[in-house]
């Protein structure tokens, strides 16, 4: 009868999952249980908390709305930070990433600039046959 009352419980709350977060320069994967109705921003929010509070590297900050959390499954689609975590079906590994950061017009012209520069003159295989010059005797 205890155990009826649990899963009655247990259903009314939604069922809870043990996930994985590999975070993108870390050294390793953050496990924590979540509820599977629990909001994709909610759960970047404890990511973020147990990352600090591990100490991790590199420093990673706590504002939520600069990280994407991606799954597999869903090839290369960040997951909506308004959808719950549980409507990936089943999934259980994630990865969170930066959002990637518009660049700036001054930054562009700097790297197409250092790009040209480096091009050099002519191509790779002109530097290889410069490199490699065979001579006869």
């Amino acid at each position: 009868m205890l155990l009826n009352k649990q899963k009655k419980n247990q259903n009314a709350k939604g069922n809870r999952l043990l996930i994985t977060i590999n975070v993108l320069g870390s050294a390793g994967p953050i496990r924590f249980v979540v509820n599977e109705n629990e909001l994709v921003a909610a759960v970047i929010e404890t990511a973020l908390k147990s990352y600090a509070r591990e100490g991790r590297l590199p420093v990673l900050g706590s504002d939520i709305g600069a990280f994407l959390l991606y799954c597999p499954h869903r090839a290369t689609d960040a997951l909506s930070p308004w959808e719950s975590i549980g409507s990936q079906g089943g999934a259980r590994n994630f990865m969170l990433c930066r959002k990637p950061q518009p660049m700036k017009v001054k930054e562009a012209d700097e790297a197409a600039e250092t790009l040209n520069r480096n091009k050099g003159s002519g191509s790779w295989k002109a530097w290889f046959n410069k490199s490699i010059k065979i001579s006869s005797h």
